[in-house]
């Protein structure tokens, strides 16, 4: 083994955080050292946000063809090739990780391949692809190690050898039944998909609503638009063991209200959570304490419980979507500038990337009841958003809540066509303190999605009608 090698910045881990920490402070001359088990950038651009996306719009692509005499175009039929789905997106991913290399190449930052486990407070041990080891040292740590999808421990379902989002990206063939564990955001965004490939899906959700999170009105509104694509759904469902092989014929058995049935199909999609990546890195010899879920415990400026050692992104508990792990890394460097940043308070948008897609900012109603918050509401149809019509996507609504004290705007959502980037027109609204008026009174393009926003808010905010 090699002498310890001194780094001034030393990353577990090259997710968001972690790589522009890294390429940011080697610009500074500090030496910077990242260590990567195996995905170049982490899980964003390998197995995750982008790769998901590129596939779910292959899937788009085939559901316009399918309506293709809606617009008035005539063609054949439609032919699904996943080979040549998963390649297009192997070719997106690729040149991601080449962007990633160049990164490295221009900042000075060393990228490391291979397992890190600390062994001393500060030092982690590095087993390198060739099968060698080598140490490093470094004046300030950083984990950015990320999570994993978790599998219950069901009776026969981790033997049943399940699909998680990863292996479902590398499928070449459509499933013949494909059923999903879990009704949240990754279950729905390769549930759709699926269908729309041509496999038969069903959905079991555990709980009494899809996306639980949402509040009533999105998660009926998206059950319906899966119905009508023949999409099957089973709520209120418990998983009480599986038999067979995932990819060959597998047989669920579930309870719910009406006694306990079984769901036959080929393949399962196991969307039921994540777990912290934090387990067999030797957290203990560097004197990080995990909290009860297994997640880095952090305080407001992301420090752990270690000197000198931070956590990052979705291993210190922060929201699991990349644009939290970046600024978890702004976080950081602006600390180390003099900086009194902090996690406190962040107004952190959110987009499910089913069709129509879902965006939020803010708080539903949902929030608001739970937390005692007063409010007004503001919703419209789609369909009154005219630029839907020349598209033809009039499906979903818009809900803002505004404050019952003022005119400010105190939450956001969106569930339709351009719902992702709609979100940020009204999160620049919140963040600048603006109240809904300032939306309602802009001159806003003519015929756009953001146009809606003069509808949402034409007429007085009313209160919900369950208000006491």
């Amino acid at each position: 083994m090699s002498e310890i090698q001194h780094c001034d910045i030393l990353v577990l881990g090259s997710g968001e955080s972690g790589k522009y920490l890294a390429w940011t402070m080697a610009k500074t001359g500090l030496r910077s050292v990242v260590i990567e088990r195996a995905l170049i950038g982490g899980s964003c651009p390998n197995v995750a946000c982008l790769p998901s996306k590129n596939v779910i719009y292959s899937a788009h692509v085939a559901a316009l063809l399918r309506r293709a005499a809606e617009f008035g175009i005539s063609c054949g039929a439609i032919g699904i090739d996943m080979g040549a789905v998963r390649d297009r997106k192997r070719r997106m991913v690729d040149d991601l990780i080449e962007i990633h290399r160049r990164n490295y190449a221009a900042s000075g930052a060393e990228l490391v391949m291979g397992e890190g486990r600390f062994v001393a407070p500060k030092t982690i041990e590095v087993q390198l692809e060739d099968g060698t080891t080598t140490m490093f040292t470094g004046d300030r740590v950083y984990l950015n190690v990320g999570t994993l999808a978790t599998i219950p421990d069901t009776p026969g379902l981790r033997q049943s050898r399940p699909l998680t989002h990863v292996e479902a990206l590398e499928l070449d063939r459509v499933p013949e039944h494909l059923v999903v564990l879990g009704g949240g955001y990754v279950g729905l965004e390769f549930a759709q998909p699926m269908r729309r490939f041509g496999s038969r899906v069903t959905v079991l959700e555990q709980g009494p609503q899809l996306a639980a999170r949402e509040d009533s009105d999105v998660a009926e509104a998206l059950m319906r638009r899966f119905s009508e694509e023949g999409i099957e759904i089973v709520l209120n469902a418990e998983l009480i063991d599986v038999e067979g092989r995932s990819g060959d014929k597998v047989r669920l058995r579930i309870r719910t209200a009406s006694g306990t049935q079984l769901v036959e199909g080929s393949d399962i999609l196991v969307a039921a959570g994540r777990m912290a990546n934090t387990q067999g890195i030797g957290l203990e010899a560097a004197g990080v304490a995990l909290n009860e879920r297994g997640y880095v415990k952090v305080n407001e400026r992301l420090e752990t419980s270690a000197e000198g050692i931070w956590a990052m992104g979705d291993c210190a508990g922060s929201p699991q979507f990349t644009h939290a792990a970046f600024d978890d890394f702004r976080i950081v460097r602006d600390n180390l500038n003099g900086g009194q940043r902090t996690t406190r308070d962040r107004m952190m948008p959110y987009c499910m990337f089913t069709d129509p897609e879902l965006g939020r900012v803010g708080l539903n109603e949902s929030e608001a009841r739970r937390a005692g918050v007063p409010y007004r509401i503001a919703k419209v149809a789609m369909a009154a958003v005219l630029r839907t019509r020349t598209i033809s996507e009039t499906y979903g609504h818009l809900k803002a809540l505004i404050a019952t004290d003022s005119d400010r705007i105190l939450g956001f959502t969106a569930l339709g066509a351009g719902a992702g980037e709609l979100i940020a027109v009204v999160q620049t609204a919140m963040l600048a303190g603006l109240p809904y008026t300032a939306l309602r009174d802009s001159v806003l393009a003519h015929p756009t999605i953001a146009e809606g926003l003069t509808v949402l808010f034409a007429n007085e905010p009313a209160l919900p009608a369950t208000a006491g």
